[in-house]
């Protein structure tokens, strides 16, 4: 997975193209965040299935990290979305709205505006736990390193806000690209299928939201040991929604197809050379 991503991204980078296109921006930015976040999520998981408790330090920054990333996703695809129904329904605006110094702003609130929701439960944490918890050790999960129900209560009301806002984004951008465009346009159809796979990354990325429940319905409905159960788990909440970003903007994308068939020939041709 994140070997896939990394080959992405040495594909899109020799070219300037994909640095001048908003959509690749936003769409590299969502590479970056998937393999810090995939990357984090490895080492956790072998560190918590091998170890099962760790020091609060380090696993209170493993869980910081991951939740950025964790809020960042639904966020940056919501953008794609927009950025999308622009290209299609506002192609003429597009350029004045969609530039790279807007772009770059537009990262800069989806970090700032995760921070604003994870570094809270921190604060809070901090204030009122007493200092012997902060050397103790822990079974890295996000409700044992921040206990406060409020925290709980806290964090699903905005994963709430946040998916009914993505949400209705995808599904306004999909339907003013449906009856915005025309019908027997190549662009428009192709977007629409976008939108679709948009749609469907949020849908994977909301199974972190029911976590618990899936872990125990893992567990009890399918008759895996815990430890089998931890490992699906881990796969469908945490592998399935990053590996279809690389699909909607890498396979498809026919100006980005061009450049990874030029490289993988390279590649292959140095190969041979080499032997």
């Amino acid at each position: 997975m994140a070997s896939q991503k990394v080959y992405i991204l040495r594909a899109k980078s020799p070219e300037r193209i994909f640095y001048l296109n908003p959509r690749y921006i936003l769409f590299i930015h969502l590479v970056l965040n998937d393999m810090i976040y995939v990357t984090l999520t490895v080492i956790l998981f072998v560190i918590s299935y091998n170890l099962y408790k760790i020091n609060f330090s380090i696993c209170c920054i493993f869980v910081l990290i991951i939740r950025l990333a964790t809020e960042n996703t639904p966020l940056n695809v919501g953008c794609m979305a927009i950025e999308c129904y622009i290209a299609v329904c506002l192609p003429l605006r597009h350029i004045r709205i969609c530039t790279i110094k807007k772009t770059l702003i537009l990262i800069g609130l989806v970090w700032l505006t995760s921070m604003c929701v994870v570094l809270p439960d921190l604060f809070v944490t901090l204030g009122t736990q007493p200092l012997a918890y902060f050397h103790s050790q822990f079974a890295c999960k996000r409700v044992n390193i921040f206990p406060n129900p409020v925290l709980v209560n806290k964090k699903y009301i905005i994963h709430s806000v946040f998916l009914v806002i993505v949400w209705f984004t995808i599904f306004y951008a999909y339907f003013r690209i449906l009856f915005t465009a025309r019908a027997a346009s190549k662009d428009s159809k192709k977007a629409r299928n976008t939108i679709i796979l948009h749609g469907l990354q949020v849908m994977l990325c909301m199974t972190t939201y029911v976590g618990p429940q899936l872990l125990d319905a893992l567990h009890q409905h399918f008759l895996l040991s815990y430890r089998d159960s931890i490992f699906a788990f881990y796969i469908i909440v945490h592998i399935l929604p990053r590996s279809i970003s690389p699909i909607i903007y890498g396979v498809r994308d026919e100006t980005f197809r061009k450049y990874l068939k030029k490289n993988m020939l390279c590649k292959n041709s140095f190969m041979k050379n080499s032997h």
